[in-house]
Formats: C-alpha cells, sequence, structure tokens
C-alpha cells in the first residue's frame, strides 16, 4: 500500500482547511507549556496530530507528575524519547532516549526553560552543559532531531539508550540488531501499564559516526561523530510490527535530510487541523487557552498502523488493513464524556475508521476496548466506555458495517467479567461480593454502557435486547438511598451499608466509588437525566440539591484521590465523572444557574500557564471539555448526539463539520457581564430550545444567541428542554 492511500483520512481533514490556513495562522495562539506543569502531566514536544511519534524531552522520573517524562518544576533531563503519554495518571512509553554531548558523559543535564522553544510540530533546547542546541520534528511515524555543537571543532557523541521508559515501563528484550556506519535497527519490548508492548526501530545518521561502544546486552551504545561544520541530523522511524514496517514508515514520511522542511509540513498539518474551529474573541488569554486545549486534543488516539497497512492486533497478532488507519490509545473513561462528542463534529472523515478499529478490537480479545494502550487491554478504570463510544458514533451514521458494531456492543454487553455477572443477578454491582471494589462507579458505569446499547438497539430494532439493556442503564434507582440522599453502596441482601455515611470522604481505590465521593457520584445519570430528577423528588428538589453540590464544603480525608481536584464546593472539575453536572441545570429548565458556573470554570480552573489545568489532561478530555464549552455546546447525554447550549465565552466559533459545510456560533453582545442567553435564532429563525441535535449541526448552518446581564426565560420551557 502506498503512502497516499494510508494517510487518506488525515489529507481529507486537513484539506478541507486549506483556504482557512492562508488567511491566519492559528498555532501562534498555541502554548505547549499550559499543562507541563501542576498535575496536568502533559506532554511537550513535537509530534503532529494522531501521530503514533511523540518525540519530546524525557527527565528522570520523580513522582506521580511526571507520567509524561516532563515536569516543568524540573531543571535538568537525560534525552529525547520517541513515544510518551500525555496527561494521564500512570505513566509508561518513553521508548528510544536520545541524547547527545560534545564529551562521551551522558546521565541528567541541566536546561533552562529561556532556552526551550516549542511550537506545534517543533520543540528546541539548548543544553549548556553539553554544550549542544537540539531540535526536533515528526511525522506520523518518525522523530527527525537536528544537534548543533556550539563549536563546529567539537566531536559529537550520542547515546542511544534502549532501556530508559517511564513510569511503570520495564524493558523485556530490548537489542540494537544491525549497524552499518549510517544507520541501525532494533527492538525494544517492555512490560508496564501496556503488559506487553512492541516497538521496532530503524534510525539514520546524515553523517557516519567513526566509533561505537555498545554494552553487552545490547541496549545502550554511545556513537562518536567526528567534528563537522554542519549539524548531525538523526531519522527515526518506528513501529509496532516489525523492524521493516519501520523501515518503510521512515522511507515513505520522511526520505528528506532537509529538517526544516520536515518541521513546515508539520507545523503545516498542525495549522490545517486547528483551522477546523475559527474563534473570533479580543482576550487573548482566550484565543491561547483555546487553540491549545484545540491542539491538546488531537494528541490521540494515535494511528497505529503503518504506511504499509499493517498492525500489531490486541491479541498480538500482525493484521493488514489498506483501506483506513487502525489507532491505538483510547483512554475511554475519559474521553467518551467530551473528547469523542467533538471529534464527532470536527473531525467526521475520521470517525469510521474508529469505528472500525473499535470492532476489529472486539473481534481480536472478545470485548470492546477499556483503556487500550499501544494495542494492548489494560483494563484500567471502570465501566464499558468503548461501549460507550461506539455506539454514539453508530447513532450519529459513522459506522460502515452497524450490524458488525451492534454484534460488538451486544457481546461486550453479555460478558461476565468485571462484576458483570453481578449486575446482572442483582440488577446492581453489591459491595460484599467478589469484584466489589468501587461498586458504586462500577454499576453506574455500566449502566451508561448499557443504556448506550440499549439505544443501538432501538435504532436497529432489536426489541428484546433494547429492553433487556435500557433495564440495566437504570442501576442508579438501586444505588439511591432517599434516607441520606447519596447512591451508595448497597449488600447482596439489598441492603445499604450500615456504617456511619460521609458523602465527603474518600478512599482512593478502597471504597464504593472511583475517584470520587458521594457528592459527586451522584449526578452520574448523564444518559438519563430526566429519570434522576424523578429519583431526587422532582425538579424543585433536584435544582436544590444541584445548587447545594456547589456550596458544600466537608472533609475528603487524607485518602482521598488526588485527581479530586478543582473544587467549587463539592463539584471536582479535575476528574470527569464531573464533567457534566453543570449542564444539567438544563433539564430542569434553569439553564441560566449554569452560566454563572460555566463561566468560573473556564475563567479561573484553565489558565494560559504552565499550571493552567486544575487536573490530568486525561489525553484530550480536559481539553475537549474547554472547547465544547467555550463555543456554548456540551453533550451531556453519551450517546445519541444531543449538544446542551451553555453560555460561549467566544463571540463566535465556526466550525468546519465536512462536506463543504461549516456551523456557526455567534453570540452577540457577549462580554463578562453577559453571560446570560436571552434569546437565539438558527439559520435565521426563532430557536427555543436549549440544545441541538448532532444532525442539525452537521448539516451547517448559524446559531445566534442574544446575550444579557441577567437571566432570561430561554430554555426554561417544558418542551425546550433537552
Amino acid at each position: 500500500m502506498n503512502r497516499s492511500s494510508i494517510l487518506g483520512i488525515a489529507a481529507a481533514i486537513i484539506s478541507a482547511n486549506a483556504v482557512y490556513a492562508l488567511h491566519s495562522d492559528v498555532t501562534r495562539y498555541v502554548d505547549p507549556m499550559i499543562g507541563t506543569g501542576g498535575h496536568g502531566h502533559v506532554f511537550l514536544g513535537a509530534n503532529v496530530p494522531f501521530g503514533l511519534v511523540q518525540l519530546g524531552p524525557s527527565q528522570k522520573v520523580k513522582g506521580w507528575d511526571w507520567c509524561s517524562g516532563y515536569h516543568h518544576s524540573d531543571s535538568t533531563l537525560l534525552g529525547f524519547s520517541h513515544t510518551h503519554l500525555s496527561g494521564t495518571g500512570i505513566g509508561d512509553l518513553g521508548d528510544i532516549l536520545v541524547s547527545v554531548n560534545t564529551r562521551p558523559e551522558f546521565g541528567e543535564t541541566r536546561f533552562s526553560h529561556s532556552a526551550e522553544m516549542a511550537a506545534p510540530g517543533y520543540y528546541s533546547v539548548s543544553l549548556p552543559d553539553n554544550r549542544v542546541h537540539a531540535e526536533l520534528t515528526a511525522t506520523t511515524h518518525t522523530g527527525m532531531h537536528r544537534y548543533t555543537p556550539s563549536s563546529s571543532a567539537d566531536s559529537l557523541y550520542l547515546l542511544v539508550d534502549l532501556y530508559y521508559g517511564i513510569g511503570w515501563d520495564a524493558p523485556k528484550d530490548v537489542a540494537i540488531t544491525s549497524q552499518t556506519s549510517t544507520s541501525l535497527t532494533g527492538h525494544r519490548l517492555s512490560r508496564g501499564w501496556a503488559k506487553d508492548q512492541r516497538l521496532y526501530f530503524t534510525m539514520q545518521f546524515s553523517r557516519p559516526y567513526t566509533k561505537a561502544e555498545m554494552d553487552k546486552d545490547g541496549g545502550y551504545c554511545i556513537y562518536t561523530f567526528a567534528p563537522d561544520a554542519s549539524p548531525l541530523t538523526v531519522k527515526t522511524g518506528i513501529s509496532a510490527v516489525s523492524e521493516e514496517g519501520a523501515a518503510a514508515n521512515l522511507a515513505a514520511e520522511c526520505p528528506t535530510w532537509d529538517f526544516d522542511a520536515v518541521k513546515a509540513q508539520a507545523q503545516q498539518q498542525w495549522q490545517d487541523a486547528l483551522s477546523r474551529i475559527r474563534i473570533e474573541t479580543e482576550d487573548v488569554a482566550t484565543q491561547r487557552k483555546f487553540y491549545t486545549a484545540l491542539y491538546h486534543s488531537m494528541f490521540a488516539p494515535m494511528t497505529f498502523s503503518d504506511v504499509t497497512g499493517e498492525y500489531r492486533g490486541a491479541d498480538g497478532q500482525t493484521y493488514c488493513n489498506t483501506s483506513r488507519p487502525t489507532y491505538t490509545l483510547f483512554s475511554l473513561w475519559d474521553t467518551y464524556r467530551a473528547a469523542h462528542p467533538l471529534y464527532s463534529l470536527i473531525l467526521p472523515e475520521m470517525q469510521p475508521a474508529l469505528v472500525e478499529t473499535f470492532c476489529d478490537i472486539y473481534s481480536q480479545q472478545g470485548k470492546l476496548p477499556v483503556w487500550h494502550l499501544h494495542g494492548n487491554e489494560t483494563d484500567c478504570m471502570v465501566g464499558n466506555p468503548g461501549a460507550i463510544v461506539l455506539a454514539d458514533l453508530t447513532l450519529k451514521g459513522y459506522a460502515p458495517n452497524p450490524e458488525r458494531a451492534y454484534e460488538a456492543l451486544r457481546g461486550t454487553a453479555l460478558l461476565d467479567e468485571r462484576g458483570l455477572d453481578l449486575m446482572k443477578r442483582y440488577g446492581y454491582i453489591p459491595y460484599d461480593g467478589p469484584d466489589s471494589l468501587e461498586s458504586v462507579a462500577r454499576g453506574m458505569e455500566y449502566a451508561i454502557a448499557y443504556d448506550a446499547t440499549a439505544q443501538v438497539a432501538r435504532q436497529l430494532g432489536k426489541k428484546d435486547d433494547f429492553k433487556r439493556f435500557n433495564t440495566l442503564g437504570k442501576v442508579y434507582r438501586h444505588y439511591y438511598d432517599p434516607a441520606e440522599g447519596f447512591m451508595r453502596g448497597k449488600s447482596m441482601a439489598g441492603e445499604f451499608r450500615k456504617e456511619k455515611y460521609s458523602p465527603f470522604h474518600a478512599s482512593h481505590r478502597a471504597d464504593d466509588y472511583c475517584e470520587g465521593n458521594g457528592w459527586q457520584y451522584l449526578w452520574l445519570v448523564p444518559h438519563d437525566p430526566h429519570g434522576l430528577i424523578a429519583t431526587l423528588g422532582g425538579e424543585k428538589r433536584f435544582v436544590e440539591k444541584l445548587d447545594s453540590l456547589f456550596s458544600a464544603t466537608g472533609d475528603l480525608g487524607g485518602e482521598a484521590s488526588p485527581d479530586i481536584s478543582g473544587l467549587i464546593g463539592q463539584y471536582a472539575h479535575g476528574n470527569e465523572p464531573s464533567h457534566h453536572i453543570l449542564y444539567l441545570y438544563n433539564y430542569a429548565g434553569v439553564p441560566y444557574k449554569a452560566a454563572p458556573l460555566l463561566r468560573e470554570v473556564m475563567t479561573n480552573l484553565y489558565h494560559d500557564a504552565p499550571d493552567g489545568l486544575c487536573g490530568n489532561e486525561d489525553v484530550g478530555q480536559m481539553s475537549s471539555w474547554y472547547i465544547l464549552s467555550a463555543m456554548g455546546l456540551y453533550q451531556v447525554q453519551p450517546a445519541g448526539g444531543r449538544y446542551v447550549i451553555g453560555t460561549p465565552i467566544v463571540d463566535s466559533a465556526s466550525i468546519n463539520v465536512g462536506g463543504g459545510k461549516r456551523f456557526s456560533i455567534k453570540a452577540i453582545d457577549n462580554s463578562a457581564e453577559n453571560i446570560y442567553v436571552q434569546s437565539a435564532t438558527l439559520n435565521g429563525h426563532p430557536h427555543l430550545r436549549s440544545y441541538l441535535d448532532f444532525n442539525e449541526i452537521m448539516q451547517g448552518g448559524e446559531l445566534v444567541l442574544k446575550m444579557g446581564n441577567k437571566p432570561s426565560k430561554f430554555g426554561t420551557a417544558k418542551s425546550a428542554r433537552p
């Protein structure tokens, strides 16, 4: 298969924006440092949209905040590795570390942020102790380095280290398997969060080395290069399949030694991708936050297949698909909430390949992905979030074969693993049975997936399946304890826990919730908000309880998860289970109550600074929430495509929805004071509903919101509510 074929989807994505790219460089608003400090865990370095290679600085891991391999508080680095994670709570990858010095000495070396330069597709840093200036750029499967010594009279020593890994990663089998004077090949097989990660590579140098000193195990080699007036350029192709695949990727994507040309190509890819949304606002900080968020949202999923179409399946076998890319790195417990609903709007060309990737994973491992990392199922977090994403895309018409997609949804729903057997037996997961850890969170997340599967069953006319899965989607009713007013652990005998209960207290990996407490899990019913309203006693009591969430204060306890962050009362924006909660006001007919809280989150919990996120980026989810909310939209119900109207913080947003169409949102008289929607028109006609359906957006058109400084009746009528 040729390169143009495998990159066809990427070409379609970017070409639709070519005319817009001529007019304005949106990449100038991207600040890659945002999220590299605090607990953001964001990757810093060079990559292209959805690229497998993320080439960037790697540091000695000094704690939880180094999950991406880099933290802004650090002042030393070890070198530059070709794979990283972005925003996760667990560290892995860091494959193929390269470091360069003018002396044959390697270890931590100093650097200064003032000597760093980062932009989409490019990273550089000067290393004073090494007397070297390093520059990095990338393609989808390759990384390109350029090293310039302080003096052309200096020899250069280049280290290739296959032992280094981030976080949980540990090498199992590493080797440089062959060498010439200007190239080498090898592999790195490791075990970590991904239990069986396989990476093969080929590396080329722009000039011959004069000496190679390799350790006895073949995973650590220092190459000596004689003084030369020109910089040393290094190219590395990677593959999860074979060294031959890595070589093919390198040959197809990076045949040139012109570093600046490859850099320009990467930057143009980012310009085209980020031009999918064009915004207008006079606030430069908002522009930086918005386009940096959009940039971060496109780090994953990663293109996993080679240019030949070959990829490593979830069963460890090699497959080949020449008609579309195959993807990996799905942080689905996070990204089903906002990232995938965002992609379905702005990247329609990509969605069928994602659907088919999910179906392939199901056929290879017997279930849909939970948290997939480089072809490995990690089973991280709770629930079946892959089913939610697949159901949403199927309902939106993105499934090339809806029956194949439903087979994967139904097969996953009928499994008995990870507490699903208990769910079917009791109607909920009891806290005192097997697989009882985080029982409330497990059951409520499974319910969202069951409901999503039920919606597809209904669409396809499978009445019995709809009835069965729809019933399982109502599990929250079993967990609700009216005496306490919260979702609580329930025993096999049908009794709530008898010990004294605190909705504030949380014990990480040791209670009925997952990275949360009773206050936060009360609202985890995004698929059935009206059912939750009824369960809590009607709209008046629901709104009173929701109001109290944002003022309630209490002790979370010393064992609480660090992910419970970004607090407004007990609303925790730093972690994903809270992300839909503000928009629940729309369902109760009081959307104006959400407006000041939404503005508070967008203004005070997102900043254009290294410590700019109030929680982990979580592979694009934190950023995607901001992108959608800044435009004034959010998909609360995870499957089906109903986007609730909030309060846009930008004055206008124009979304390329594909097929030559754009959907625009304009906020008239928008300001820091005028945060309330007064009225709306859609394509020139009055629009009374406080939501839009997916198909309305994808048809293209214009939503105009008249903003004011006082609450209005917009969206309050029962007929106007989502």
